[in-house]
């Protein structure tokens, strides 16, 4: 009922108002020199084509008369594409300057959006700022991605004058993809940042209510017989890496420091000027950021984003997020990840080990773009080596153990555009395949034993919870219909797993899938099995332009046996869901606000025996108002909470009635000093739980070419039953839990320095300190009880007691019944960078990095700032200096 109220309201919802295309028509040179890249549109090249003006406002208040007029030309020759921009401004003296790293997008701006393939779904962005810092992105999903990990070669310049700021700018007809065909039509739109009033006007108007940025462009004309451009790049970079770190007494793996050289290659080659192969053999990722410190103590892995090069280009093509969109049947972060098995039999105190952090790639290449036709491609191949962990004991006796398994990863990803790009059907394959036939215990200090031996008796158990095939498939769809006013689109996702039966059973009890829960009856573990198959996907449809209102209602499910993180990422199986929105837009800008918009939604999930497990209903508000300070807002009501996974495999446990809210507001990003503060507030009925979140980001710009930010929170979590342990209390299980005070303090600092656009220093660094005291141990009761006392039993002080860092409990006054550990814990981490960037030549870069880090583990019972300077100040710290050179041929 509820989606029929949304499709009614759309009926008599205001459509958006029908712009009309613009065309430019360019000419080639003809002849003619090339124009200079020196900011000043002074050629006599320039005279072969016309300016177009006239822009219209597209941001804050659409439709009207920008307060400064723009103007462009574009020439081309058979290498290049050249555009010359006239950034009017009546006060040339107060244009802002500021510097960045690239892709910064400070101060006054200019941008040039090229749909080449001319789907009305993608496009690629260069922008130039007034002080010569190049921004460049790839757009897809009609302009709601834009992807800064794009760094194509092109070349521009800028210049300030008495009438305001020229640039000219020349790209590569390599670095854009386009069919082969006579006359080219591309679109195109033209976009200007005016700092001062925080405005952008744009050549081809684009409505607020408008379904999408890519699908409206307007047109650019003239490019005749321009031939597609085989691009055929090579990147060798050499590393020189010197570590040092805390010396460890007879440790021979740890003995203080350490230096090694390190090379490889990357390579891009135009198959067809649509499609292009990636290749890189022996990666290095040296300079790239840490990942942000973060603990999860409901078990669950935790997402990182993918930071690599290699991997973060083009990586909307292998896209394919599914259900809630946090899940995806791709997730790059897999391959080259830390080896995940043991050292097999545990060392003892004599022993040291020297384990790989992270899994060596020994090759992977990449075959993707776009067609003419409106065929997306992606091809994406990749092994990685045999990792092995070393053992050595006092008496200098090694040994070694397998780690990682030789791995090949495939993804092939593909999608068809028709209908006028309206509509589009894709799929996806991937495939995760180990050599789990070689892992064996390997005694070097008796390389005489007999081979057989080695086979039949020193086979290891540590990798055996590995799979050795994991497969997943999919098709997705999406249809736009009423100018792209309206929308349905889904997917289907299917898996398939193969594995030892010891490696099928520990799937069967991963958290991801619980099939161990004792109370589930559509779910159990077979131990005999040696393969799982199950499927997940979406199903939505909604309003996405036209008018004021907008909405999306749709349903998605994953199943029990669903497996993807071989290759992808999947937290939860089990689960369907069902989710409406409703959103009002208030797009025209009064003497208060700029813009602002309301939503709310609905949600509502069951697992696959028919449980209901929650409900939840939410409000959002946010408003930006006329001096560019903004609010956002939000609220939450959920009154049934169920979850199938707290217990860690015991029954279905519920949470206490919970409300949420969150307020956050901010000043003018634009200013020299800015910031952004936020609360986040959760409660649940008799206390079950608590949360409060508390933000502040601040960044201050002293001057045109220094930023610093600093990004400070506080998180507590107090928590009656947060889960402590299983144990088993006369054959039956007993399921732990207590009251937790958990504690976070974090705070992000980054710095950048610019020397000049293509010379940049920055600096990232992240405290991280958390820390959790257990108290009022108890165990569960009845665990779906509305009431949180029979939910849960406190132990009295007769029933437990703690000595030696063990709690043990007599339950029934007749001695111990059972003892489990001390939980309370204190993470410390401290992780930065410092890197000089220099771009010496375009496409070609030396970095010199500093990376330092410590872990640690503090004391629970001190407070947050005394683990602070024990652990993080009072530790010696792990350092990494390197220097990678790059050199780029463009051939």
């Amino acid at each position: 009922m509820f989606v029929l109220l949304l499709f009614t309201l759309s009926a008599n919802a205001q459509d958006s108002t029908k712009v009309k295309k613009r065309i430019y028509t360019t000419k080639p040179l003809q002849g003619f020199e090339a124009p200079t890249i020196n900011g000043l549109i002074d050629e006599s090249s320039w005279d072969l084509v016309e300016w177009s003006g006239d822009f219209i406002e597209n941001e804050p208040d659409e439709n009207t008369p920008p307060s400064q007029q723009t103007k462009f030309k574009i020439l081309y020759d058979q290498k290049y594409l050249y555009i010359g921009y006239r950034c009017y401004d009546k006060e040339p003296d107060k244009i802002e300057k500021r510097l960045s790293r690239r892709d910064g997008f400070a101060g006054d701006w200019v941008e040039i959006n090229l749909d080449s393939y001319h789907d009305k779904r993608t496009g690629f962005s260069f922008t130039i700022t007034a002080a010569g810092v190049k921004g460049d992105e790839f757009i897809s999903d009609n302009g709601n991605n834009w992807d800064g990990s794009w760094n194509p070669i092109w070349y521009t310049a800028t210049n300030i004058d008495e009438e305001g700021w020229t640039a000219e700018v020349k790209i590569p007809l390599s670095q854009l993809k386009f069919g082969k065909s006579k006359e080219q039509i591309w679109g195109l739109q033209v976009n200007r940042r005016f700092f001062r009033k925080e405005e952008r006007s744009v050549w081809q108007r684009i409505s607020q209510d408008a379904p999408g940025w890519v699908s409206e462009f307007g047109e650019l004309h003239g490019l005749i017989d321009i031939e597609p451009q085989k691009q055929l790049e090579i990147q060798p970079f050499a590393v020189a890496q010197y570590d040092t770190f805390p010396a460890e007494d007879g440790n021979p793996f740890r003995d203080g420091d350490d230096f090694k050289l390190n090379g490889g290659l990357d390579a891009k080659i135009g198959i067809t000027n649509d499609l292009t192969m990636d290749l890189t053999v022996n990666p290095d990722f040296g300079q790239v950021e840490a990942d942000p410190a973060a603990i999860a103590l409901d078990g669950f892995q935790i997402f990182f984003r993918e930071q690599r090069p290699f991997f973060v280009e083009n990586k909307n093509i292998f896209d394919y997020q599914f259900a809630n969109g946090f899940d995806n049947v791709f997730y790059s972060r897999r391959i080259g990840r830390s080896p995940q098995g043991s050292v097999g039999s545990s060392p003892v105190n004599t022993e040291f080990v020297d384990r790989p952090n992270n899994t060596t790639i020994l090759g992977a290449a990449k075959f993707s773009g776009k067609t003419k036709d409106g065929w997306s491609i992606g091809i994406l191949e990749s092994v990685t080596q045999r990792e092995i962990a070393k053992i050595e004991d006092a008496d200098g006796n090694r040994r070694e153990t397998i780690v990682e398994p030789l791995t090949n990863y495939f993804v092939g990803r593909a999608q068809k555009d028709f209908n006028d790009r309206n509509t589009y059907i894709g799929g996806i394959f991937t495939a995760t395949n180990r050599n789990l036939g070689d892992i064996l215990n390997i005694d070097y200090d008796n390389p005489d034993t007999d081979e057989t031996s080695e086979l039949t008796g020193l086979r290891e158990n540590n990798l055996n919870f590995l799979r050795k095939a994991a497969y997943s498939g999919g098709l997705d769809f999406r249809h736009n219909w009423k100018d792209r006013k309206y929308f349905i689109e889904g997917n289907f996702v299917t898996s398939h797993v193969e594995g030892s039966k010891e490696a099928i059973e520990a799937t069967q009890n991963e958290l991801t899938h619980l099939f161990q829960r004792v109370d589930a009856d559509h779910v159990e573990v077979d131990p005999n099995r040696t393969s799982l198959t199950g499927t997940g996907g979406k199903l939505i449809g909604g309003k996405s332009g036209g008018g004021n209102w907008r909405y999306t209602a749709g349903v998605f499910w994953r199943s029990p046996e669903l497996e993807l993180n071989d290759i992808g990422f999947l937290r939860q199986a089990d689960d369907i869901r069902q989710f409406a929105n409703v959103r009002y837009l208030f797009l025209k800008p009064t003497k208060f606000y700029r813009r602002a918009n309301l939503s709310f939604e609905q949600t509502s999930a069951f697992d696959f025996e028919g449980n209901f497990n929650r409900i939840q209903y939410e409000f959002n508000g946010f408003i930006n108002y006329k001096n560019n300070w903004w609010t956002e807002v939000g609220a939450a009501h959920k009154p049934r909470i169920f979850t199938n996974t707290i217990l860690r495999g015991g029954p279905r446990w519920r949470f206490s009635e919970e409300n949420f809210a969150f307020l956050f507001f901010g000043s003018d990003s634009r200013k020299k000093f800015n910031f952004t503060m936020g609360y986040v507030n959760s409660g649940a009925r008799q206390n079950n739980f608590t949360f409060h979140r508390y933000v502040l980001r601040m960044r201050y710009q002293p001057f045109n070419a220094l930023s610093v930010s600093l990004n400070p929170e506080f998180e507590r979590n107090p928590n009656k039953t947060q889960y402590v342990t299983e144990v088993d209390f006369n054959g039956t299980p007993r399921y732990i839990t207590a009251r937790i005070d958990q504690q976070t303090l974090s705070a992000s600092i980054r710095l950048n320095y610019n020397i000049n656009p293509n010379l940049t220093i920055q600096y990232y660094g992240q405290p991280f300190i958390s820390r959790g005291t257990y108290t009022d141990f108890n165990y569960v009761n009845n665990p779906i009880a509305s009431d949180l006392n029979e939910r849960v039993t406190l132990y009295d002080n007769n029933q437990i007691s703690f000595a030696d860092g063990t709690y043990s409990v007599d339950e029934d006054g007749g001695g111990i019944d059972y003892s489990f550990g001390d939980p309370d814990f204190a993470f410390v981490q401290f992780r930065s960078n410092l890197v000089l960037r220099w771009e010496y030549i375009p496409g070609s870069e030396i970095f010199l990095v500093w990376s330092q880090g410590i872990t640690g583990s503090g004391n629970p019972g001190d407070h947050l700032f005394r683990s602070l300077d024990n652990q993080i100040f009072g530790q010696q710290p792990e350092n990494t200096f390197l220097i990678k050179a790059t050199y780029r041929f463009v051939l």
